[in-house]
């Protein structure tokens, strides 16, 4: 952009404030229309493309056997003992109740567990616990103990100590309403109060993959309802406090405002979904707008001070700050726009959508903030000089310059030291841990996992491939095998398997003798008593979540404790290995949620650091072209990458595990720290070339004229992302703060290590 043009440009702007206003809000508000089309969804699939290999294998398995989506209520009863009279019968009018929840296909639990015994040469098969409140003693102690000792039971809905059972509702949802999960979820809160308004004496915790649908959605929604409006808070009385001006502060925040308009309408018009992580749009967003005007409106007040008119004064901060935040807002637009590289599908949204709320505020700072800067009346202090005008700048750029070797190695050397602790970060994504303790869904898995059961676990899809295979002796044993070898493991909670329907059968067919408590001999054996099995079961408590149609194959779950990425990935590479060493004929499948969460977090960080490295490349080239100087290019790229490393040096000492959230945060503050920087050389490079000054002179004059601007920006992107980390939602919290203390890193390099690197490498050389 030429000098000649921005003028006539600025002149234009300020001599037309009405018109410009009226189009702006034409366009902002046909723009918001868009708002209407959007859609909010939190189902966890959202997380993965369509092409996620992991997640097709679930899809295979789920459409092969029944979906595992699931409500599990988990009654405590306060006396610690579930066999009770009272605590059983609960049980079964839970259990019948449980069959309302909408979309229920199937419900297990204590009492309804089909139980099996041998009466003469027949075969009974009925509910485990029927009309609980009339048993006797004996009754007791015999659920006791078939529910102790079965092992489709125990560690999955009764504890070992009998003090906690579940309730286990598997839901098929239809998918063609977004509001499916909150339906079931609505009524499975329902049905837990009713229950908890006729039995006081009993807790009721609630889990399973539809709570944490929910949670996700919920999640969102508060940090919606509670941060932007907080957000937009702490940035009236930051702008008021620093910018000292009411009307600045207006029209500031009517940029902001209309830049998430134009944002969110945006993504309504486009047909983009709201998830949990792009929910934070409007956050990020808002925070984002602030740095143009506050560049626009610093020097535009500062001109104001220094006696300059109203219209001058405007037009000057226009041809001074034009193109510095044309290229901050391009480059910060590159950062987010690298989170397409991520392997998570909302991380695309959410990169999309504030790269176009980014752009249209530096569209509005640069037409609608002066126009309303013209209309709105504006008091401003008289001064004499620059310098009493900045007076804290100045000592700050008078102590850089007196300390700049000790600043150049001291800054230095601490960046190399906390970048130093970058490796202490591991890889880390438990999805019960995106929620913090005051999430319900979280308080309550915690104690479900701690107290019955895991909620991690893997469902391999085990084919024999022929017809009724299944029941082939051999094969049956593989599967007997590798169940009893993964009981062995350490973190194992429990092992689903049809083995042990086979082995109960077995002993029953031969008068319950414990001795015949093992696997049928002869296929023929096999197949008669799962046919006999099958025929006695009620409606719904089939074995199509276990067995598939032609019964050529079966699923096998197992259920571990909480474990961290690294070692759900290491548990999944240990079975492979067992199941290609041991049963190699067989086509073993393993998919679930847990596995899919790990893999989209270890393939997102090598994704962003490909997305990261191409932003960088873009980013470095804008910058050399925009400064007009391949070395002070090249200089640039020292306080823009430093502080990402120095966070996350931080993070390895504070906190040391890194999620899906953290990976993309590279490639994202790389975008907003150039801001500053940009800034700083711009008005360095402008007192060397247009004014002829020395490098020190240059970096007071960039002190002095930009300081105050990048001191306000900083500390308003920061409060911003600070906001952002008080999500209860992990994924935006780490975020969030992570964004904070490298946005706050970079401000200081930017003042205390930037300007000694400058004279240390420029010297006296022409800029």
């Amino acid at each position: 952009m030429t000098s000649s043009f921005t003028q006539r440009y600025a002149a234009f702007i300020v001599n037309n404030p009405w018109r410009l206003l009226l189009l702006s809000l034409i366009i902002i508000l046909t723009a918001a229309s868009g708002g209407r089309f959007l859609q909010f969804t939190s189902d966890y699939r959202e997380f993965f493309s369509e092409d996620n290999p992991e997640l097709l294998a679930f899809e295979e398995l789920q459409n092969t056997f029944n979906k595992a989506d699931n409500v599990l209520f988990v009654i405590a009863p306060e006396d610690g003992n579930v066999f009770s009279n009272e605590t059983l019968s609960l049980v079964e009018e839970f259990t019948e109740q449980s069959w309302q929840i909408p979309f229920s296909s199937r419900v297990d639990s204590l009492s309804n567990y089909q139980h099996t015994v041998a009466e003469e040469d027949d075969l009974i098969v009925a509910d485990l616990v029927i009309d609980a409140k009339d048993f006797t003693q004996q009754q007791r102690d015999n659920t006791r103990d078939v529910a102790l000792n079965e092992p489709l039971l125990l560690h999955r809905l009764i504890s070992p100590e009998g003090h906690v059972t579940a309730i286990n509702v598997t839901v098929q949802l239809p998918g063609k309403d977004l509001s499916e999960v909150r339906v079931v979820v609505t009524a499975a809160r329902e049905l837990r109060d009713k229950i908890l308004a006729d039995h006081p004496n009993v807790k009721i915790y609630l889990t399973g993959l539809s709570m944490m649908d929910n949670s996700f959605g919920e999640s969102s929604e508060k940090d919606m309802a509670t941060l932007v409006p907080l957000m937009f808070l702490v940035v009236v009385l930051v702008l008021g406090f620093l910018l000292r001006s009411v009307s600045a502060t207006i029209a500031t925040v009517v940029v902001i405002f209309s830049a998430i308009l134009f944002g969110m309408g945006s993504m309504g018009w486009l047909g983009w979904k709201l998830t949990p992580p792009s929910a934070s749009a409007p956050t990020i967003i808002l925070t984002m707008a602030v740095a143009d005007a506050v560049h626009l409106l610093v020097t535009f007040l500062h001109n104001l001070r220094l006696g300059q008119a109203k219209k001058e004064a405007m037009i000057d901060s226009l041809r001074v700050n034009l193109m510095p935040i044309f290229i901050t807002s391009i480059t910060t637009a590159i950062g987010f726009l690298s989170m397409n590289f991520s392997d998570v599908p909302p991380f695309h949204d959410l990169g999309n959508v504030v790269a176009i709320g980014v752009m249209i505020a530096f569209v509005l700072s640069i037409t609608t903030l002066p126009a309303l800067m013209m209309v709105l009346p504006v008091r401003v202090r008289k001064v004499e000089t620059e310098k009493s005008a900045n007076t804290a700048m100045t000592k700050l750029s008078d102590f850089v310059l007196n300390n700049r070797r000790k600043l150049l190695w001291g800054m230095g050397g601490l960046a190399i030291v906390l970048i130093s602790f970058l490796p202490k970060n591991t890889l880390d994504d438990q999805f019960v841990e995106y929620f913090d303790e005051t999430v319900e869904f979280r308080r309550d898995t915690d104690f479900v996992v701690e107290n019955l059961s895991g909620i991690y676990d893997i469902h391999y899809s085990l084919k024999q491939g022929e017809s009724g295979g299944i029941n082939e002796p051999e094969f049956l044993q593989q599967v007997e095998d590798f169940a009893n070898w993964l009981r062995g493991l350490d973190k194992v909670k429990h092992v689903r398997s049809v083995t042990d329907i086979y082995k109960r059968l077995n002993k029953n067919m031969h008068g319950d003798d414990p001795a015949f408590y093992r696997l049928p001999e002869s296929r023929e054996l096999a197949a008669q008593y799962l046919l006999l099995y099958e025929m006695s079961l009620p409606y719904g408590l089939d074995l199509n979540d276990q067995i598939d149609i032609d019964k050529s194959s079966t699923r096998l779950t197992v259920t571990f404790e909480n474990l961290h990425t690294e070692e759900v990935l290491e548990f999944e590479q240990l079975i492979a290995a067992w199941l290609k060493t041991n049963t190699p004929e067989i086509e073993a499948v393993g998919a679930s949620a847990t596995v899919m969460f790990a893999h989209i977090g270890k393939r997102n960080v090598k994704s962003m650091l490909v997305g990261t490295t191409i932003a960088l490349i873009f980013i470095s080239l804008i910058l050399m072209i925009a400064l007009r100087s391949v070395r002070v290019g090249f200089i640039s790229l020292a306080p823009n990458l430093l502080p990402a490393g120095m966070a996350f040096g931080i993070w390895g000492i504070m906190v040391g595990q890194v999620g899906m959230s953290l990976s993309v945060v590279m490639g994202m503050t790389l975008g907003i720290v150039v801001d500053d920087t940009v800034h700083f050389l711009s008005k360095y490079l402008r007192a060397r070339r247009e004014k002829g000054l020395d490098s020190e002179a240059a970096i007071n004059y960039a002190f002095n004229t930009v300081g105050v601007a990048l001191w306000v920006t900083s500390l308003v992107l920061v409060a911003g992302f600070i906001v952002l980390g008080q999500s209860h939602f992990a994924l935006n919290a780490d975020m969030g703060a992570m964004t904070a203390v490298t946005i706050a890193l970079a401000l200081i390099m930017d003042f205390l290590f930037l300007p000694p690197l400058l004279l240390k490498l420029e010297g006296k050389k022409h800029a």
